[in-house]
């Protein structure tokens, strides 16, 4: 490292002719200027500078030497500048876990529209349902719904969903309208993976158990089996927003829903965080804000 003692002091005195003014520019004393100089002048057997109590300025032997000095700087710099770049653009492999429906609908486009910016980035996406191990799996990153239970894990929250309960307009039409939460049992309610439904009552969470005449492990599944007015359903905004945007389903006991789910990016809190995730996670936050999708 001797080499390279006073040269960035030597620099900035030749290009300020001034120890004050370059030890400003550099941030340290002009005292410490004066004695790394003076140091590089006895190393090199060479004087760079005439000094009087007016004025500092290079001598020739000093003018070359600062040319070269100069491109030398120059090249550190372009070369810090360049790793730095490197850094800000996402590149190399980043493995990630999403829930399969959630993730197809919303998750698995918004990362392809990163990587068409990033090309330079090669995205491994494991759409499950299954709560993986993410440190064992090797992954950079999950997106997650619901309540976070696992400590070892960082959370970034970024959207929410919102459970409706809907049916048809003919269906209503046939069947009339449940006004309350007991009156559910009276009719046909389309069931997924759970027998119970999920609402909220006097600020309390409360599950009622439900029963009907189809049961599918699909959301797409049981939504096209509500719009065709075979019975009520519950899903998330996801499945179910454009279905009650265009009026083929009718919200129902909107005053007993659930409070929201959160929308999650999980991550070991072990790991350091590299650009590309963070710039990913930036992306996946801002896309989600409401009204983003």
């Amino acid at each position: 490292m001797l080499m390279w003692e006073g040269i960035s002091e030597f620099v900035a005195v030749a290009e300020a002719e001034s120890f004050t003014a370059a030890a400003k520019k550099l941030g340290i004393s002009t005292a410490q200027v004066s004695r790394q100089v003076s140091a590089l002048e006895a190393r090199l057997s060479i004087k760079l500078f005439y000094r009087t109590t007016r004025k500092v300025s290079v001598t020739e032997t000093g003018q070359s030497y600062y040319q070269q000095c100069r491109q030398v700087l120059d090249g550190l710099e372009e070369a810090e500048r360049s790793i730095t770049n490197l850094q800000l653009v996402p590149k190399g492999k980043l493995r990630m876990t999403a829930p399969v429906t959630f993730g197809e609908k919303v998750i698995a486009p918004l990362v392809n529209d990163f990587v068409l910016r990033y090309p330079e980035l090669e995205v491994q996406m494991n759409l499950t349902n299954q709560q993986l191990d993410l440190v064992a799996g090797g992954y950079d990153l999950a997106v997650r719904m619901g309540k976070l239970e696992d400590s070892s894990m960082m959370a970034k929250r970024l959207s929410s969903r919102t459970l409706h309960v809907c049916a048809s307009p003919d269906y209503l039409a046939t069947y009339g309208v449940p006004h309350s939460l007991s009156e559910l049992e009276q009719y046909n309610c389309l069931q997924g993976n759970l027998d119970y439904w999920r609402f909220q009552e006097q600020g309390k969470p409360r599950n009622i158990r439900i029963t009907g005449n189809v049961r599918c492990n699909s959301g797409w599944g049981l939504l096209d089996a509500a719009v065709k007015g075979i019975g009520i359903v519950q899903l998330p905004d996801y499945y179910v927003q454009p279905s009650l945007d265009s009026g083929q389903l009718i919200p129902l006991l909107a005053h007993y829903q659930e409070a929201d789910d959160g929308i999650w990016a999980v991550y070991p809190h072990n790991r350091h965080l590299s650009p590309k995730v963070r710039m990913l996670l930036d992306y996946l936050d801002e896309s989600l804000q409401p009204g983003a999708i």
